[in-house]
């Protein structure tokens, strides 16, 4: 029987909140300017088309990044540790793909100005999913409760407000909307119930970066079927990449972001909680607009009261956050998860001290054969390959754009991922 942590255990200076904190934040940002470089693609492909590539460029980055990070052999014995959550990666890769269609037929039934906010609802599913399953918050102080609750709730009030901002001209409303509103909330219940996987994942021990290798097996898998299941098949849609050869850079270009942003988003759900992560994750919205904006003049029309709107709605996002980033889990909480930890251990025989070091970043009990192999430089060379082979021709849609502050963006994105990866090799190791 292992032993039990007691309040007496428990040092704040230890915990990875701030770690968890800023991984959530890098998230957002990437993950919002993983949209930018589509801005650029013709709007004459097909949003599953789109989608396609995209998630083929997420499968390109998802197996270069980790094993250049810890090496392939890593992460095949972290799988071969614990094999019954091969299952719920692959689970979680075919939610994520399933909500993304259901994002497709949102936009084009209400627009993205309606169906963002709805579909950014999925930080209450979490919250709710993460007290049930995993019992976070149990044992919090009110004021812990206030802050995830409230600062949730104020980034969808903020998501709302920074979505009307969006909208140039409001149109009549259109024949299916009601089956736009019900897709965008699918698609929230689909990505909030995608944290479960990974919430599971992270309390038995495993690393990110194992768990997103089998993660886009299940994403890819699951968009090549509802691709072939689309109207026309796929053969249509191949043909359609074929034909915009010279700009398929550009989404594989979005993929590769949007892998960046989700492997902050992994580490913060394991180390603050599904019901922390996804809200700070989410003001990938904020980083949207400001790329849409700033770059792209996707307001240079608006009237004052739009930028109000605009300014306000940034603010209560920031605040939103910022109640969130404060809400550091005290003994009670750190004690309720470590029962968590304590079930899935006991369910399928794992190491208790192990997956309890884990969790504070402790690499001391992490696999020693971490070395790379001459497969994985060849997995970088491949990833390489694919993506200097797809620039070769390049070409982009003639539309204006402010290069001062797309340059400043992506400084900001280089700083951000820079100190985000920084901090999880400091503190862990990347375990």
């Amino acid at each position: 029987m292992p032993v039990r942590l007691k309040n007496a255990d428990f040092n704040p200076l230890k915990t990875m909140h701030g770690v968890g904190v800023l991984c959530g934040l890098a998230a957002g940002a990437w993950l919002g300017g993983a949209e930018a470089p589509t801005k650029l693609v013709s709007p004459s492909l097909s949003p599953v088309a789109i989608s396609l590539c995209m998630v083929a460029g997420v499968f390109v980055a998802r197996w270069t990044v980790p094993s250049i990070l810890v090496g392939s052999n890593y992460i095949f014995a972290d799988l071969k540790e614990k094999k019954h959550l091969i299952v719920w990666g692959v689970l979680a890769g075919a939610l994520w793909a399933v909500a993304n269609t259901l994002t497709i037929f949102a936009i084009r039934d209400v627009g993205l100005a309606i169906a963002f906010p709805l579909w950014n609802t999925n930080c209450l599913v979490g919250i709710f999913w993460g007290w049930l399953l995993f019992r976070e918050l149990r044992g919090a102080p009110v004021q812990n409760y206030l802050k995830v609750l409230g600062g949730s709730i104020a980034i969808v009030l903020a998501a709302c407000m920074l979505a009307v901002s969006s909208m140039h001209a409001v149109g009549a409303v259109q024949e299916n909307a009601h089956q736009g509103i019900l897709a965008a909330l699918g698609a929230s219940l689909m990505w909030g119930t995608m944290y479960v996987p990974y919430r599971k994942a992270y309390l038995s021990g495993m690393n990110p970066l194992s768990f997103v290798t089998v993660f886009t097996i299940g994403e890819l898998g699951t968009m090549i079927l509802l691709a072939a299941s689309s109207r026309g098949g796929i053969h249509p849609i191949v043909l359609q990449l074929q034909l915009a050869r010279n700009q398929l850079f550009w989404l594989f270009l979005g993929g590769f972001c949007w892998v960046i942003g989700d492997l902050f988003q992994q580490y913060a759900t394991k180390y603050i909680g599904i019901g922390r992560a996804i809200p700070l994750s989410n003001t990938n919205q904020l980083w949207g607009l400001a790329w849409g904006a700033l770059v792209f003049g996707e307001l240079a029309g608006a009237d004052l009261k739009q930028r109000l709107i605009v300014v306000t709605g940034s603010f209560v996002m920031l605040l939103g956050a910022m109640a969130i980033s404060t809400s550091a889990a005290g003994a009670e909480e750190f004690l309720s998860t470590d029962r968590a930890i304590l079930r899935e251990c006991e369910r399928y025989k794992l190491d208790y001290g192990r997956a309890l070091a884990s969790q504070s970043g402790n690499v001391a009990g992490e696999k020693s054969n971490t070395g790379k192999r001459w497969w994985d430089y060849g997995i970088l060379i491949g990833a390489v390959g694919i993506f200097a082979w797809l620039a070769d021709g390049v070409v982009r849609l003639a539309i204006s754009m402010n290069f001062f502050w797309l340059r400043t963006l992506v400084a900001l994105l280089v700083l951000i991922f820079l100190g985000g990866c920084w901090s999880l090799w400091k503190r862990a190791g990347f375990s």
